[in-house]
C-alpha cells in the first residue's frame, strides 16, 4: 500500500496539492478580511460578524443572508434625499376644509374657496396667519392700507367739503397734533 501511494503522491502532486491549501488558505483570510470591512462600510457591529466569518463557509452565508441591505453612506444619502422631498412637499399642503392640495402661497382653496391665509393690505402677498407683520413690506397685519389722495380728490370728497364750510381753514387741520400721517417706513413701501 505504501509503495502505492507513493506512486500517486508524486513530488508534482504534493506541490500542487500544497498550492490548492495555500490558495484555500489566502482565500479564506480575504473572504473573513471582506466580511469585516463590509460590515464596517455597512455601519453593523464590523468584528462580531469577523468572528462569525471565522466559521468556513456557514459563517460567509450567515452574513450574506443576514447583512444590511445597503452601505452606511447611501442610508445617509436616502435619508438626506428624503428630507429634501419633505422640505419641498412642505411648500404644498392641503386644504384644511377639503383635504385639495394647496401651495403655500394661496390665500384661497381653489376647490371649496375655503380662506386659507391672511393677505397683506399693503402688498398683496399671502401672510402666514401667525405673523404680525408683513415680511415683504413692513406693514402690521391688520393694517387698513393709506391711500393719497390728490388735493382734488380730497376736495371733491363730500366729508372734506362739509368741513370746509363748517369754516375750518384746510391748512390749520393738515398739520393738527395728533392726526394719522404715514410713517417713514411706510411712505417709503408706497414710494416702491
Amino acid at each position: 500500500m505504501s509503495e502505492l501511494m507513493s506512486q500517486i503522491i508524486t513530488p508534482q502532486v504534493q506541490s500542487a496539492f500544497t498550492f490548492m491549501i495555500v490558495m484555500l488558505v489566502i482565500l479564506y483570510v480575504l473572504v473573513v478580511v471582506w466580511v469585516a470591512r463590509d460590515a464596517y462600510h455597512r455601519g453593523t457591529i464590523w468584528w462580531a460578524w469577523a468572528l462569525v466569518a471565522l466559521v468556513p463557509i456557514v459563517g460567509v452565508i450567515a452574513y450574506c443572508l443576514l447583512r444590511p441591505s445597503l452601505l452606511q453612506i447611501d442610508r445617509d444619502e436616502q435619508e438626506l434625499e428624503v428630507a429634501l422631498k419633505q422640505r419641498e412637499l412642505m411648500k404644498y399642503g392641503e386644504c384644511a376644509n377639503c383635504g385639495y392640495p394647496v401651495e403655500a402661497d394661496y390665500v384661497i382653496c381653489p376647490n371649496c374657496h375655503q380662506r386659507l391665509k391672511n393677505q397683506c393690505s399693503q402688498c398683496g402677498h399671502a401672510l402666514d396667519p401667525s405673523w404680525t407683520v408683513c415680511p415683504y413690506c413692513a406693514t402690521p397685519v391688520g393694517a387698513a392700507p393709506r391711500k393719497r389722495q390728490s388735493t382734488k380728490a380730497r376736495n371733491a370728497h363730500p366729508r372734506t367739503a362739509t368741513r370746509r364750510t363748517s369754516g375750518a381753514p384746510s391748512q390749520a387741520r393738515g398739520n393738527q397734533p395728533g392726526q394719522n400721517q404715514p410713517s417713514h417706513q411706510q411712505r417709503q413701501a408706497a414710494q416702491r
